[in-house]
């Protein structure tokens, strides 16, 4: 084995003063039937609440991206959680509160399944800058035009912010 190019993700630091012990991973979701259901930005913004719910438990969570059918995102999963277990606790989350806020998705989804059986996850390692961009630019990378349905309050920031969603 030539030592030479071996490259191990597990130092301690990478970039100046940042930890890089953790297990940042990328997920994709694909919803139920392949429906465009993030077109809206409101819906967006609920689902992102729904996938934040999970940092009471520990997760961590980078940029997230959504591209009609589907949402990229980069998390930070604890290490006493599998990619399993951290699978159906995203996927559940968000598709309780889409259900809650969105009552109307009920008529999609009468079996309330969300989320396809499919999902894609791959660890990031240290190329943050690569995922972070590609999640970013999801929209473009697709071509979609994301209808701005949420009103601006009279602070200046959305009505979603205000109820602590966040883009």
């Amino acid at each position: 084995m030539n030592l030479k190019n071996f490259v191990s993700g597990s130092t301690k630091r990478y970039r100046k003063g940042e930890d890089t012990r953790n297990d940042w991973t990328m997920f994709m979701f694909v919803t139920h039937k392949r429906k465009d259901n993030f077109r809206k930005l409101s819906h967006q913004q609920i689902c992102e609440a729904g996938l934040r719910e999970n940092e009471k438990h520990g997760f961590r969570f980078g940029p997230i991206g959504f591209g009609g059918s589907h949402v990229h995102f980069r998390v930070d999963v604890p290490k006493r959680y599998s990619k399993l277990q951290a699978e159906i606790m995203l996927k559940r989350s968000s598709a309780a509160r889409i259900f809650r806020e969105k009552p109307n998705f009920l008529k999609l989804y009468p079996d309330r399944h969300f989320w396809s059986g499919y999902e894609h996850h791959e660890s990031v390692g240290v190329e943050f800058d690569a995922a972070d961009e590609y999640i970013r630019n999801q929209e473009r990378h697709h071509n979609i035009e994301v209808i701005r349905d949420v009103q601006l309050t009279l602070a200046g920031g959305t009505a979603g912010d205000a109820a602590g969603s966040t883009m």
